[in-house]
């Protein structure tokens, strides 16, 4: 049996977990609502306040999905209860990231600013401190958009092996590369 599949997930004080017959999850929270369709093979059921996932068999697409269903069950849960932060940094000589509602603007060495409107779901908020790294802070209570985001963010420049300059998650560490050798013949 899957390790993940098989583990309860405990519901919070503050979320409401609700199954409709045909499958589709609903968790709400103090943070927001969050759906999730979940193979009609499975069986999802609410039990003195945990989510339990059931497989039908060992076949190898149920034991596959029996795992992914209860990590994003699970993932729902934390989101609406406590809600999901990522922080980035901008390394890099006049790297510059302002946020101003829902649009992040990025300064990061080309020839124009880049402006990316955030999902209405994503909250988004630039600190640039004195002698420290531009932080980009992003929070949401679903995280696989909040992972798509800072996916979308730092694939606009990538850490580079050589300075390290680019947008980094913080507390990320960079392989650095040595440069050419200076003199060999």
């Amino acid at each position: 049996m899957s390790r993940i599949g098989k583990a309860p997930i405990e519901i919070p004080a503050g979320v409401t977990v609700t199954v409709s017959p045909e499958n589709l999850v609903t968790v709400k929270g103090p943070k927001g609502t969050l759906t999730q369709q979940v193979n009609t093979d499975l069986t999802v059921s609410i039990e003195d306040g945990h989510i339990h996932v059931t497989r039908p068999s060992d076949d190898r697409e149920h034991r596959a999905q029996h795992g992914l269903y209860r990590a994003l069950l699970h993932n729902m849960v934390v989101g609406v209860s406590t809600g999901y932060r990522k922080e980035m940094e901008l390394v890099g000589v006049g790297y510059r990231a302002t946020a101003t509602g829902q649009v992040l603007e990025l300064a990061l060495g080309f020839s124009h600013a880049i402006y990316i409107k955030m999902p209405p779901e994503v909250k988004v908020e630039a600190k640039s401190e004195r002698n420290k790294n531009p932080l980009i802070i992003l929070e949401s209570d679903d995280k696989q958009l909040l992972g798509q985001v800072c996916a979308k963010i730092r694939s606009l420049r990538k850490p580079e092996p050589y300075k390290g300059k680019g947008i980094k998650f913080v507390g990320e560490v960079i392989r650095r590369k040595s440069g050419k050798s200076a003199g060999a013949k």
